[in-house]
């Protein structure tokens, strides 16, 4: 019986009863307070994205992280894999983003490869090797109290238990290294990366690709990543053919002032600047261009 046909009938017997024993009217319920709605991912989003600090969002004219997480689909409470977190960029943003029910999982190149870079000294992969360690304790520093989980793996050697728990991959500006050193003999670098996001996405899962964007007039060799470049068309084919389904393209970090020629690599531009040197004039008319132009691509495992 529900709240009104108590009162009602309670109504009904005291209408019954002589008015001299009718007991004195019942005090009206107060009524139940209504539970909070929990916020849309849009507004989680947006106050993460507010709370970051300046030197961050200084960048959002360039890497646009709501537009890119909104495009993917990501939301509160999924299990996401970050290739290459590096420093931490996109990983303080979904950590919090994420929220306490989701889980981020940093994967790293594989520990061989890091050689291949002319910067790895000794104390350099000595300080890699402990990565699986150092980088979750790292991270922890990043979640606040309400953050998601934190796990990592290196590409090639992901946990059997890891397998077919995630609901997004999210791979940004990472493939030009493991494609490059690929192509050039040292390792299936590129293969291992994209057979573990497969492998570790559920079904329908979404894969999510940004990435330097070659001009179609380049070299396949020039596009092979050695510049940070890669051909779009090169990209769609080599995930499709590790099983995936090309679901769309959007243009929200493309960056048309970037028109690299053959010499070019795409560390000139900011933030690295890595060919100024001390010519503030060059330094100037890179600052100009922006970041660089970038394919943003959806990509889903299939059902």
């Amino acid at each position: 019986m529900n709240k009104w046909s108590i009162v009602f009938l309670a109504a009904f017997v005291t209408a019954c009863q002589p008015a001299a024993e009718a007991p004195p009217p019942e005090a009206a319920a107060e009524p139940e307070p209504a539970l909070a709605d929990e916020p849309a991912a849009g507004d989680v989003l947006a106050m993460v994205l507010a709370a970051q600090p300046d030197d961050a969002k200084a960048r959002y004219e360039y890497r646009h992280p709501g537009e890119t997480i909104e495009f993917f689909g990501i939301e509160p409470g999924m299990t996401v894999v970050e290739g290459l977190p590096g420093r931490g960029w996109y990983t303080k943003i979904l950590l919090p983003y994420l929220g306490r029910d989701g889980r981020l999982i940093g994967a790293n190149y594989p520990l061989d490869l890091w050689p291949n870079f002319p910067f790895a000294t000794e104390e350099f992969m000595a300080e890699m090797s402990q990565w699986l360690e150092n980088w979750p304790a790292g991270a922890e520093e990043w979640r606040g109290e309400d953050g998601a989980s934190i796990g990592a793996f290196w590409f090639g050697a992901m946990p059997e238990e890891m397998a077919g728990t995630a609901d997004a991959v999210f791979f940004v500006r990472m493939l030009h290294n493991v494609s490059r050193f690929q192509s050039e003999g040292k390792g299936d670098y590129l293969d291992m990366a994209l057979n573990d996001a497969y492998n570790a996405l559920k079904p329908g899962g979404v894969l999510g690709v940004v990435q330097h964007h070659a001009p179609d007039d380049m070299s396949d060799e020039w596009a092979n990543g050695s510049h940070g470049y890669m051909k779009k068309q090169f990209v769609i084919d080599r995930i499709v053919a590790a099983g995936f389904e090309f679901v769309a393209e959007s243009d929200i970090n493309a960056n048309p002032k970037d028109q690299p020629a053959a010499d070019d690599i795409v560390w000139r531009l900011p933030p690295t600047f890595a060919t100024s040197g001390d010519d503030e004039e060059l330094k100037a008319k890179y600052a100009a261009i922006g970041e660089s132009n970038r394919m943003t691509l959806k990509f889903r495992k299939p059902e």
